[in-house]
């Protein structure tokens, strides 16, 4: 068995480029190498190889050889009479999330599957990594350690889900569960609260460990970014997982929920995406698209299970954990493409449009409605089984079933076993709201009731958002329209998505446009708009309707005994 070589270097780090070098063997007189299109947690190409300059293939006697680029992403090199190519290129890092390579002179960050390339004859042969950084950078990763700063994977496939921080600032400490080692990498941080952090992180580890059965691995990195500027974003992998958040200052007082509830999630993702895998995925393929219409599985469960253990474990109290439910909530209403596309279809669409908004009331998130159907399906497992199992049951089972751990699951699968294990049937759920369009008002109202809980809508305090039906940012010090209810003032007289306004009523604004609002109250509004460098001054009707909500979800006052069962068996330990 043959092994590819790969030496990564930044000798001139202020320029943002990692230099990669590798050797491969050849076995024929032509070797095609890729460079990956997409990377698994991100379901939308990713178009990596506008990052690569200087693209350069060498013989075993260091002559240069010929080489034709064929696709965005291969190449195809002339190996004849050399028994190994030397390619040599250099890859641009200078964006830094959870996901990318990102190069500077105190870090690097490799994501392996947006910056390393591959030829499929030797993808699923060992592959070895040398780094070459300064003697005092730490280096945190999976990877296995052969010796100073050489590591390696046994395939190309393990690589692609193994990143690594480099940098001298690099601090961590462990805890174990159950024979496993969890180790916590920070990057650049001071006034860490470790006792904190480790009771919380070990708390809900311990948690999804116990439903499942067992971790799949004796140990996992969790690697976080803290970057001075507001960000939040995470990456599962099997052996580890990636989070960026920030500004730092914030990530031990305002964004410490946030930090606990994105390492819950990703977390649970060693179960759900990296083992529980769709058919369509199993195994990866890193040349094209890996379309599924099973994201509200995969990103949906995962959304909901990963905040409901931060309270099945202790670490959320139940007034904490209705905030963040209470998020999708507000989400799933505020989008209007939830009457159009079904989360089956927004989850094959992605790879079209997934991570951004889109058109107008186009699509919906797989993260939010996926989340909220896990939600219903929880409660209906548990309405009846009479409380003893829930969706955790369904996910276990998925895990350990034979056939899933060989050839992943389809849609059937998935409604087999929630079928088999609640003896009820979920073809409504599939038909109307899964592959449907139905609204989802009755079937949520079902699910709060069961735990004895409730939906409170109230007019949105803002009074551009209830009165008028737009939703607003301040951009570059300039009030932006960005979301419109349909049938409001706003939309029934021409506003559009992206205007700027300007004024009210013959008055300018300066980022106070519902002060503005408020004070003409009583009086017709008059909007000044700025579109594509035209004025526009709009008269806005008035009508007897609020428009945008505010969604809260509460405890009922009165709940029946049967209702603080159900509610204590979901999870929540208050009042045990």
């Amino acid at each position: 068995m043959t092994e590819t070589q790969f030496k990564l270097s930044i000798p001139n780090s202020h320029q943002q480029y990692l230099h990669v070098e590798l050797i491969i063997n050849s076995n024929s007189d032509q070797i095609e190498i890729f460079l990956p299109t997409w990377r698994p947690g991100r379901y939308e190409l990713g178009n990596f190889a506008k990052n690569i300059k200087a693209f350069k293939v060498f013989s075993d006697q260091n002559k240069a050889l010929n080489f034709t680029k064929t696709s965005k992403h291969c190449w195809s090199i002339d190996s004849k009479n050399t028994k190994h190519v030397r390619i040599q290129y250099q890859y641009y890092s200078a964006e830094l999330n959870a996901g990318s390579t990102f190069v500077n002179n105190s870090i690097l960050y490799l994501n392996p599957v947006n910056c390393l390339i591959y030829s499929k004859e030797e993808f699923d042969n060992p592959v070895k990594i040398d780094f070459d950084i300064p003697k005092d950078w730490l280096i945190a990763s999976s990877l296995n350690h052969i010796n100073k700063r050489s590591y390696s994977v046994d395939s190309f496939d393990e690589l692609f889900d193994t990143p690594v921080i480099c940098s001298p600032n690099l601090v961590s400490k462990a805890y174990e569960v159950n024979g496993s080692n969890f180790i916590i990498w920070f990057n650049d941080i001071v006034g860490i609260e470790w006792e904190k952090l480790i009771k919380d992180f070990k708390k809900f580890t311990l948690k999804q460990i116990d439903d499942f059965g067992e971790f799949p691995n004796k140990e996992f990195h969790f690697l976080i970014h803290t970057p001075s500027y507001p960000l939040y974003h995470g990456v599962e992998h099997l052996k580890s997982t990636v989070i960026a958040l920030g500004p730092k200052y914030d990530v031990f007082g305002k964004l410490y929920s946030e930090l606990l509830g994105v390492s819950s999630h990703e977390l649970y993702h060693v179960w759900n995406v990296k083992s529980i895998r769709p058919y369509d995925m199993k195994p990866y393929t890193f040349e094209n698209e890996n379309y599924s219409k099973l994201g509200y599985v995969y990103e949906g469960v995962t959304t909901y299970m990963g905040d409901l253990y931060l309270l099945k474990s202790g670490v959320f109290s139940l007034d904490a954990y209705l905030q963040e439910l209470e998020r999708q909530f507000q989400k799933h209403f505020d989008n209007q493409g939830r009457f159009n596309y079904s989360v089956g279809e927004s989850s094959f669409d992605t790879w079209l449009d997934g991570y951004v908004k889109g058109v107008p009331g186009r699509k919906v998130s797989i993260y939010v409605e996926g989340c909220l159907l896990a939600f219903v399906t929880d409660s209906m497992i548990r309405k009846a089984s009479n409380n003893k199992i829930g969706l955790e049951r369904v996910m276990k089972q998925m895990y350990y079933h034979p056939d899933i751990v060989e050839n992943g699951y389809q849609e059937s699968t998935y409604r087999e076993i929630l079928e088999n294990v609640s003896s009820i049937s979920f073809q409504e759920l599939f038909d109307n709201y899964i592959n449907g369009v139905h609204s989802f008002d009755g079937i949520l109202s079902e699910a709060l009731d069961y735990f004895g809980l409730e939906l409170n809508r109230t007019s949105s305090l803002s009074y551009s958002e209830s009165i008028l039906g737009i939703k607003t940012i301040q951009h570059k010090n300039k009030t932006k329209v960005i979301d419109i209810s349909p049938g409001s003032p706003a939309d029934m007289e021409g506003v559009s998505l992206g205007d700027e306004i300007i004024g009210v009523n013959n008055t300018m604004i300066n980022n106070d446009l519902d002060k503005w609002l408020k004070y003409f109250d009583g009086t017709t509004h008059y909007l000044l708009l700025s579109r594509n460098n035209e004025l526009k001054n709009l008269k806005m009707p008035t009508l007897n309707r609020n428009f945008f909500q505010n969604i809260k979800i509460r405890v009922k006052t009165g709940a029946s005994h049967k209702q603080i069962i159900a509610r204590q068996s979901w999870g929540c330990l208050e009042g045990r």
